[in-house]
C-alpha cells in the first residue's frame, strides 16, 4: 500500500479508519518510526507529514454455523474529550449540547468541567453550545498542527484564550504579544518567545 501524504485535519485514527487499520497498526509500524519521534501524539499531524501505511492483514475467526454472530471493529468510535475553563477555573455542571458532523449529543460537565463522547475516527466538524445563553465554540476536529510549530503555538493559545490572530505560521506582533500573556499568566519569563520553558507549560495546559 503507498504512503499517505497528511492533509489538514487527517490524524491516524481518520487515517487507520479510511484504509480498514487499526490507528496502533500504522502508529507503531517500525516504517513510522520517524515520524512518531518527531509528532509524538498520533493525533497531531502536521499536513505534508508523509505516513506509511501497511497492508491489511487477514484474520480468520471459528464459530458455529447457522448462528449469528456479532464482531466490533477495535478502535471505532474514536473519543472526543474536552476541558471547559474560564480562565484557570474549571466550567464544572455546565450544560452542553455537542453537534459532530450531524450527531446531536447533550449533557453536563464533570466536577473539572470535562466531557467525553465518542465520535466517528473520521469526523471533521463540530459545534459546541455551552450554558444557558449557549456559547458557541466551533470544534475544526484534527486540525491543530505540532506544538514545534507556529501555527500549533498560534492555535492552542487561541483556544485558551491568548489572541493571536489568524493561524497563519508567521510569528507576528500579535502572536509575540500572545505569548508575552501566556507566560505572564504562568509566571514564566516574558519573553515573547516559545522557549523550552514556555513549551513545556503550553503543552501541560493545553493537553497536548
Amino acid at each position: 500500500m503507498p504512503e499517505y501524504t497528511v492533509k489538514q485535519g487527517d490524524c491516524i485514527s481518520s487515517i487507520a479508519h479510511q484504509h480498514g487499520l487499526l490507528p496502533k497498526k500504522i502508529w507503531d509500524h517500525p516504517d513510522n518510526a520517524q515520524l512518531k519521534e518527531n509528532r509524538e501524539d498520533l493525533n497531531i499531524l502536521k499536513p505534508g507529514d508523509v505516513v506509511f501505511v501497511p497492508e491489511k492483514e487477514e484474520k480468520e475467526e471459528s464459530g458455529a454455523t447457522e448462528q449469528r454472530h456479532r464482531f466490533r471493529k477495535k478502535g471505532v468510535p474514536a473519543k472526543l474529550r474536552l476541558q471547559l475553563k474560564t480562565g484557570d477555573k474549571p466550567r464544572a455542571d455546565e450544560s452542553y449540547i455537542l453537534d459532530i458532523d450531524g450527531e446531536v449529543f447533550s449533557g453536563a460537565t464533570d466536577g473539572d468541567g470535562k466531557l467525553e463522547h465518542p465520535v466517528p475516527p473520521n469526523a471533521k466538524r463540530g459545534l459546541l453550545l455551552v450554558g444557558g445563553n449557549q456559547e458557541e465554540y466551533v470544534l475544526n476536529l484534527g486540525h491543530i498542527d505540532p506544538i514545534d510549530e507556529v501555527s500549533g503555538v498560534q492555535a492552542r493559545l487561541n483556544n485558551l484564550g491568548f489572541d493571536c490572530g489568524k493561524v497563519d505560521g508567521v510569528r507576528g506582533p500579535k502572536t509575540e504579544a500572545a505569548i508575552k500573556e501566556f507566560q505572564k499568566q504562568y509566571d514564566l519569563n516574558e519573553t515573547g518567545n516559545m522557549d523550552q520553558q514556555a513549551s513545556e507549560k503550553l503543552r501541560e495546559v493545553y493537553g497536548c
